[in-house]
């Protein structure tokens, strides 16, 4: 059976605030939205061997 201590929240990239989503080391992400509750800040991250590996910003969106 697997304890709590194996997980652990992701942070946010840009105000180091956790987020929702709990991962464990062997866990592979690709492209995964990651959105933070505490700055409202969205992007997309590759996550692998226990770390984020690449951060993707989305674009600016356009007004109407």
């Amino acid at each position: 059976m697997e304890t709590k201590s194996e997980f652990k929240f992701l942070l946010c990239p840009r105000c180091g605030g956790k987020t929702r989503t709990q991962v464990k080391k062997n866990t592979v992400l690709k492209e995964f939205p990651l959105f933070c509750p505490k700055c409202k800040y969205v992007c997309e991250i590759s996550f692998g061997n226990g770390k984020i590996e690449n951060i993707k910003t989305p674009d600016a969106k356009t007004q109407c």
